[in-house]
């Protein structure tokens, strides 16, 4: 009698026609769907790019602060006038360039970092950085609504209701709502907030600033 021989099936790396469907999805997930971005933009990472760069730093703090400042400025107008992030985005191209041309090369080392040298000039402006610095102007128009919302609120106190609040306590309830906490405004003998955290502790603390 012959032996018995039992087959394996045979199995493809290759993927099937079911398979086939799934893994073009996911390979589709990186493209996008707009033929002018797929062309200018890669949707690989080159982690080689300099990231922290001065130029980034710079360009993106003043865009922040110069957008803040502008769109403030403005929301007092009857019809407001909103500078958004897009203004950044297209002006600082071509003043990161010309920085990158401009700035020196030299390289140095600051104390308590090592042997690690740093440079106000890592080489070409490149796209991380123009990134950033439109996240950094984006951060500063508040995100595309102009001025920060709660201005409104310290404006109505002293201009509508005659009261006076103090800067610290005005900064903080301007830059707890930027940020997503929740801020609740009551007016006894002092002006009180209490900033409840959002957080999944569930965490509430509350304290006493200004004077009626």
């Amino acid at each position: 009698m012959g032996s018995l021989e039992i087959q394996t099936p045979y199995t493809s790396s290759r993927p099937t026609d079911l398979e086939k469907p799934i893994a073009d999805a996911v390979e589709d997930d990186d493209v996008s769907p707009i033929e002018e971005v797929r062309l200018t933009v890669a949707n690989t990472d080159d982690p080689t790019l300099p990231v922290w760069t001065f130029r980034m730093w710079f360009l993106g703090l003043i865009s922040c602060s110069l957008l803040a400042f502008l769109n403030q400025f403005f929301s007092y107008r009857t019809e407001p006038l909103v500078i958004s992030q897009i203004t950044v985005q297209v002006a600082s191209l071509p003043i990161g360039r010309s920085m990158a041309a401009v700035l020196p090369k030299t390289k140095f080392k600051i104390p308590g970092f090592g042997s690690r040298t740093f440079s106000l000039n890592p080489g070409p402006f490149n796209i991380k950085e123009h990134v950033l610095i439109s996240i950094f102007a984006n951060a500063g128009s508040a995100f595309g609504s102009g001025s920060a919302y709660a201005v409104g609120i310290v404006t109505i106190i002293k201009a509508f209701y005659g009261r006076s609040i103090s800067f610290l306590a005005g900064w903080l309830l301007i830059t707890t709502t930027q940020v997503n906490l929740g801020v609740l405004l009551s007016q006894k003998k002092r002006y009180s907030f209490v900033i409840f955290l959002k957080a999944k502790f569930g965490l509430s603390f509350g304290f006493k600033l200004g004077k009626q």
